[in-house]
């Protein structure tokens, strides 16, 4: 019998509230390492990231690795777009051997989990692989991640995505949490985002909206 298909997103889509975000280490000390991806656009796709999870009001954890001792503070980018949000410093590579972050996330609730920080190899292996062991459904934020060599962050990625971990990149994740373009409430924050963040696919925008009054969805 053929199957019938049904205008309704897949359940592995992810939608504002039925995820948590995770941020880790997106530090100076830990990006001056950082080879994989540069560190410009780095900071931009952090940005956008955080502006669209704060923006969509998307459950989030910030945390660092010895920020007065050795790493320095978050990226500016993040945290300003979550003022009121208190970044969680750890001495654990692993962010899940952390009892402050772990008693953060299970009081939460939320059993999907994205992430994104540095480095790839370390810092986001870590996590995921003990939060996947541990039952949860987990996505990273690829272009979101960065190592010491293009070796490192890839040879991470294909170990996280064999163990059961879906990759994903920064303006997919806006997007997906947008999804339509009818949902108006939510419109000119996302196309706000992508204009400040969204590479060529912000200035596409820009310059449909200010040659002939373009919009996406009309």
């Amino acid at each position: 019998m053929p199957i019938t298909a049904t205008p309704t997103p897949g359940k592995r889509l992810v939608s504002p509230h039925d995820h948590t975000l995770i941020m880790i280490d997106f530090q100076s000390q830990m990006s001056f390492a950082t080879k994989s991806i540069d560190a410009v656009t780095l900071r931009n796709n952090a940005a956008l990231v955080s502006r669209a999870a704060a923006g969509f009001g998307v459950s989030t954890v910030l945390t660092t690795v010895a920020e007065k001792s050795f790493s320095g503070p978050m990226f500016e980018e993040i945290t300003s777009a979550f003022p009121e949000e208190t970044l969680l410093d750890r001495t654990s590579m692993n962010t899940w051997e952390d009892a402050a972050v772990v008693a953060r996330v299970s009081a939460i609730g939320k059993d999907r989990l994205v992430f994104a920080g540095l480095w790839t190899s370390v810092c986001i292996v870590g996590p995921t692989l003990s939060a996947l062991d541990q039952g949860f459904e987990v996505y990273v934020i690829a272009d979101a991640c960065g190592d010491v060599s293009d070796e490192a962050h890839e040879r991470a990625m294909q170990r996280m995505i064999q163990a059961g971990v879906q990759p994903m990149t920064s303006l997919q994740y806006m997007l997906e949490l947008q999804r339509d373009w009818a949902r108006t409430e939510t419109y000119e924050m996302t196309t706000g985002i992508a204009k400040k963040y969204g590479g060529a696919y912000g200035l596409g925008i820009i310059y449909a909206k200010s040659m002939f009054g373009a919009s996406e969805g009309h």
